[in-house]
């Protein structure tokens, strides 16, 4: 009884790792369809096409304006889900490093890399959500969850020294949330042409510029 019993359960944990294998390939699959034919010129089997899945399969991950929603926060934040970026392994490696200088270049670096991977997508979300009341729900969701994440970098910018103690924490979190939007990578990248490198240094410099003591 006991072997069947593990063989139950490790075949169990198999289909499950496969599931969320196929899962994340639907998801970055909706997410190059999003960026490549835009969201209303997107089908769910364009994008069962890219991920090598069938039309069911994609449906049984969906519906699209899910598959938005969540594909978006698998290319920023590397996981779906509703929980915060601060609560997560990447903000505690961040949290960890000693100096200041050092901490935000490595936030600015995580930032652009993130708005590299999905500022296009960021675009479509808010087009949608011109046209679609529950992704402009979701949308507002996740609004109130960047204010949060930027309120906690921001609290870290007054304790390390980078801001002033009398910094307004809320006002600096609008701040960081409108130059590190995903906007800001559209416009300097997409647009002006700079270089990936050259973006981030910018990130960290007009978070200091504008919040330093």
């Amino acid at each position: 009884m006991a072997d069947t019993t593990t063989t139950r359960a490790y075949r169990s944990a198999l289909r499950s790792e496969q599931a969320a294998a196929t899962r994340r390939r639907v998801l970055d699959a909706a997410a190059a369809s999003f960026v490549e034919r835009g969201y209303h010129g997107s089908s769910l089997a364009d994008i069962g096409a890219r991920a090598g899945v069938s039309t069911e399969t994609v449906k049984a991950n969906g519906p699209k304006r899910d598959l938005l929603l969540r594909a978006f926060e698998q290319a920023f934040a590397g996981t779906e889900g509703d929980a915060q970026i601060a609560d997560g392994d990447a903000a505690a490696a961040l949290g960890a490093i000693a100096g200041a200088d050092d901490w935000l270049a490595a936030v600015a670096g995580f930032v652009a890399a993130a708005n590299a991977r999905t500022s296009v997508l960021w675009i479509e979300f808010l087009s949608a959500a011109n046209t679609d009341d529950a992704i402009d729900r979701a949308l507002g969701d996740l609004l109130v969850r960047r204010h949060a994440d930027y309120l906690s970098v921001a609290g870290q910018l007054i304790e390390r020294g980078i801001a002033a103690p009398g910094t307004d924490p809320e006002a600096s979190a609008a701040v960081l949330s409108f130059l590190w939007s995903p906007e800001s990578h559209q416009q300097l990248v997409l647009q002006s042409g700079w270089d990936h490198d050259r973006y981030e240094r910018w990130l960290a410099d007009a978070a200091r510029r504008h919040l330093e003591r």
